[in-house]
């Protein structure tokens, strides 16, 4: 099932990603005891970290049953201002009493194939012997590029193919670097893959993924389907500007 959300502002969509983690924060632990999430890097998401430190969304999570996990990670050490882990450690997890030993970061500073390799044993640990789909998370939040890129798969991408690995270590051209980054197989297997997406200049990729023909090789996050679970767009105004409307109504 795919759902898409438009929000009036990005403080809007921030708030709404705070109010979709809290709730299904509570409702994984209430039904399995734990939950599991994967977190997304780039810019948009600092704001979303930020309420989700802060009453009323940090004091209705039950912190020590929360699994933190991560999309992608560009290969640099932990404390480097373009370190996935460390946005989320300074907006987020710094301020909340999440366990240290329920923060589970991709390792930048190693050898990527070697950290690719690390966390792929990691999450077979973690969850469990499995058939398809595994591993399981409960939330995998996901932005998108320009270029229809999500996580770390861009365009032309091996990993967009990638049919039994749950990571992979990707050399990015336009970014002269190295990411890890899970693979279609790890994102579908999601209960729910949330995109959050915020301004004008993602309002081009927004449509061309939601309403173009299939491409994933060329727009990636096209290959995003849950296998079982639920594909949600959380819009803002702006990156929702160039969608067809939809019941009459102006995106």
């Amino acid at each position: 099932m795919t759902t898409v959300e438009i929000h009036a502002s990005p403080g809007d969509l921030a708030r709404a990603a705070a109010a979709l983690f809290t709730e299904r924060a509570s409702g994984a632990v209430s039904a399995r005891g734990r939950f599991t999430a994967a977190l997304s890097g780039g810019r948009t998401p600092e704001a979303f970290y930020s309420l989700l430190a802060k009453a009323p969304f940090t004091t209705g999570i039950p912190w020590d049953r929360v699994h933190l996990f991560w999309g992608d990670e560009r290969c640099v050490p932990p404390e480097h201002g373009e370190s996935n882990y460390r946005l989320a450690r300074e907006r987020l997890l710094d301020h909340v009493p999440i366990p240290p030993e329920n923060v589970h970061r991709m390792r930048g500073e190693m050898d990527p194939v070697e950290a690719a390799t690390l966390y792929e044993g990691l999450l077979r640990e973690f969850f469990g012997p499995c058939g398809e789909p595994c591993p399981a998370f409960d939330l995998v939040l996901l932005g998108l590029g320009e270029d229809g890129h999500t996580a770390s798969l861009f365009p032309g991408s091996p990993a967009i193919r990638e049919s039994s690995r749950r990571v992979s270590a990707q050399y990015v051209d336009a970014h002269k670097g190295w990411r890890i980054t899970l693979t279609p197989p790890a994102i579908n297997a999601a209960r729910l893959a949330a995109f959050v997406v915020s301004g004008k200049g993602k309002a081009a990729a927004v449509r061309d993924v939601l309403e173009g023909p299939f491409r994933p090789e060329t727009l990636p996050a096209q290959a995003i389907r849950p296998a079982r679970g639920e594909l949600r767009w959380m819009l803002d105004r702006d990156a929702a500007r160039l969608l067809t409307p939809r019941n009459g109504e102006a995106p």
